[in-house]
């Protein structure tokens, strides 16, 4: 089950326990929306079927023979309609999408970096604790069955990412993705609780950010990744002091870093609708407590998405928080009743958060099950 973590817990001693929970948070440290990476076709993982996948055309033209790659702001394109049908709650749509990029342009990172993204939007929708506003902890098991899958394709994102840099191809752009992969494998690790490669990961992240942005500074989606590490590092005193030892871990900022985050989600390109979960997800905990902001970011996504279920159960979580309960237990219900007949594995992780959250204010009740 998740915590809760007042103010007041990063700024005294803290027991074994504790520590853990903050170990375990500094994987939010490297909470960054990535784009994946594109691979050559043996690299491909199987096609998912998905009918949102199915009417969404690829907006660029497949490469054949000597013909020339398409350019990234083609498949860039391409992938914000992926990104649409992640937020959409469609993860398996997105992968489709995504998996055209691939084909497009098999050197390119892009496809591979952004299907790892929506490996972890999975991993986090049928594995976490939804509903808690203060929960960013949201593993409930050390694996899942789609952790292989992601580890392939964020590793085929920084190899790409990496191959072009050293050709000196579009090299800060590449170097944004390259550090965007290792943002997700910092955000991975840090679910199952591995605090070394996770601190690790957002080193590197943070460096390969930073570099993009002083060769573009008009790469305005590194600032979702800085955000969240800039927040997180310096929020989380007792463990980082302890990272920073072991391996140097840079200092961080918690106003720069919601400025930062605050920027991506006005100005980023493929990172604006994740950047705006996260900074909500920063304005619900309990040091914030700025849940009216918190509740209206989440309101915005529900409305762009209104067939995600996840937007609504978070508004619902903010409602209750704010002490209109009756609203919030509205909106739960309608979750609920939304995912009641849904055949998809996420659908179904969400139908159940829904009832979990009903049956912990009402537990003499059913509610369909």
């Amino acid at each position: 089950m998740g915590r809760s973590y007042p103010a007041s817990s990063f700024r005294v001693p803290i027991s074994m326990e504790s520590m853990r929970d903050n170990r375990r948070w500094l994987g939010i440290v490297l909470l960054i929306v990535a784009s994946s990476a594109a691979a050559p076709a043996a690299e491909s993982p199987r096609a998912r079927p998905s009918r949102l996948a199915g009417r969404v055309p690829l907006a660029v033209a497949q490469t054949q023979g000597s013909e020339a790659a398409p350019r990234d702001a083609e498949l860039r394109e391409t992938a914000r309609r992926g990104i649409a049908a992640l937020m959409y709650g469609d993860p398996d749509g997105a992968i489709e999408i995504f998996q055209q990029i691939q084909k497009a342009d098999p050197q390119s990172p892009l496809g591979y970096l952004f299907e790892a993204d929506a490996t972890w939007w999975t991993i986090y929708l049928t594995t976490g604790n939804l509903v808690d506003p203060d929960v960013f902890d949201v593993a409930r098991s050390s694996t899942s069955p789609y952790d292989s899958h992601f580890e392939d394709m964020v590793n085929a994102a920084i190899r790409k990412a990496n191959a072009r840099v050293h050709a000196h191809q579009d090299e800060a752009r590449n170097y944004l993705y390259e550090g965007m992969a290792y943002g997700l494998k910092g955000r991975f690790y840090g679910l199952r609780d591995n605090d070394l490669p996770t601190a690790r990961a957002g080193k590197k992240m943070r460096a390969l950010l930073l570099t993009a942005l002083k060769m573009d500074p008009s790469l305005e989606d590194a600032y979702l990744g800085l955000g969240i590490y800039n927040y997180f590092v310096d929020t989380l005193p007792t463990i980082v002091k302890m990272l920073k030892f072991l391996i140097g871990l840079p200092a961080g900022g918690r106003e720069l870093g919601l400025e930062q985050l605050r920027r991506a989600t006005d100005k980023g390109d493929l990172v604006r609708d994740e950047a705006k979960f996260y900074l909500a997800k920063d304005f619900s905990r309990r040091s914030e407590a700025e849940f009216d902001e918190s509740l209206e970011l989440f309101q915005q996504l529900a409305h762009a998405y209104p067939d995600n279920m996840l937007w609504t159960l978070l508004s619902g979580s903010l409602e209750i928080r704010l002490g209109r309960a009756e609203q919030g237990e509205d909106l739960y219900r309608e979750a609920l009743a939304k995912t009641a007949r849904t055949k998809s594995e996420v659908g179904q992780a969400l139908h159940r958060e829904a009832r979990k959250a009903l049956l912990r204010r009402h537990p003499n009740d059913r509610f369909g099950d």
